[in-house]
């Protein structure tokens, strides 16, 4: 059996739960490698994917088109099973109950999602792939970034790069120059760059579904006095963050000390610290003052440390970071 479904089949089990409807096409994905539309069951003895006909040929797994009168069986005697209730709207909630006749519907408290932050070899293999991909992607367009080239035009480029050396963009490219780099997710322009101009870029691709994610902050011609301030407080906390990353090492705390600095120096850290990476972009862990929470090995991370000034600049750097017993390994 797929060790990923024999995992979360020995998991519910000892949640005292006799099945499970896994309807969120990101799990899916990792349990089985489908990116069919559908649903997968685990009942007391199958695990059946549940589509139509448009995908039985696209799925290589018990895939079925099935009647009306089969969802009545195949949960029958079972007094609990488990849905994922931070994906399940309530009107999916309630479909699932009339179309199984389930008796009691169990939030499984995201076991998925957890069990996702730690990667294994091929999921590292997959992230490290696209990582290397977006690093030669910087190497390629930073050759771009003069005077009169739009955050438009750079913005393209980079998702054409991302289309012909891996499976397209992980999220919407960000480029931002002047004054939009002080938005954290400013959508790219027409703006022209300038000279003595800042540039902010946020990218990442994908290989085999697994993502990546990396920011650079450039500037055109010499930054200013200020600008290099900020910029010197930013990279000194983002490469501060991964020396003291390392397995068993709390995440509030790493946060913390950057959120210290950053206020020492009359600035603040609007945004969390760094979030997992995987089949998505932003998944857990996050790395934030606000939650508590233990680094483990094999977890992938970013850290990526912002100073915002509002109608002036912004200045972010983010690595992609592999959690190791004792120490990070940059990917």
């Amino acid at each position: 059996m797929n060790p990923k479904i024999q995992w979360l089949r020995n998991k519910i089990t000892n949640m005292d739960l006799q099945g499970m409807i896994i309807s969120n096409p990101i799990n899916i994905k990792y349990l089985t490698n489908i990116e069919a539309e559908g649903t997968l069951i685990l009942t007391r003895k199958e695990n059946i994917y549940i589509t139509d006909g448009r995908y039985i040929e696209a799925v290589v797994y018990d895939a079925r088109d099935i009647s009306q009168e089969e969802y009545e069986n195949f949960f029958m005697y079972c007094e609990n099973v488990g849905f994922e209730e931070n994906y399940v709207t309530y009107a999916k909630y309630k479909e699932f109950k009339y179309r199984y006749k389930i008796h009691n519907l169990v939030e499984t408290e995201n076991i998925i999602e957890q069990q996702r932050m730690i990667k294994d070899e091929e999921e590292l293999e997959n992230i490290k792939k696209a990582c290397e991909i977006t690093r030669k992607c910087f190497e390629e367009i930073s050759k771009y970034l003069v005077p009169g080239r739009t955050e438009l035009e750079i913005a393209k480029m980079i998702d054409n790069y991302f289309c012909e050396n891996a499976e397209g963009i992980a999220f919407e490219t960000i480029v931002a120059s002047g004054e939009n780099s002080s938005r954290p997710h400013a959508v790219p322009s027409n703006r022209k760059f300038t000279e003595q101009d800042i540039v902010v870029i946020d990218i990442g691709c994908k290989i085999k579904g697994y993502c990546s994610d990396m920011t650079r902050t450039f500037f055109i011609g010499e930054p200013t006095e200020e600008q290099r301030k900020v910029y010197n407080l930013v990279k000194k906390n983002h490469d501060q963050s991964i020396r003291d990353i390392y397995d068993g090492v709390n995440a509030k705390m790493i946060a913390k000390g950057v959120e210290n600095d950053f206020n020492l120096n009359r600035f603040n850290l609007i945004h969390s610290l760094g979030h997992g990476v995987g089949l998505e972009v932003h998944e857990r862990p996050f790395l934030s003052t606000r939650v508590d929470f233990t680094l483990r090995e094999k977890m992938v991370i970013t850290i990526e440390p912002g100073i915002y000034l509002s109608g002036q600049f912004g200045v972010r750097i983010e690595d992609t970071i592999l959690v190791q017993k004792a120490c990070a390994t940059i990917l």
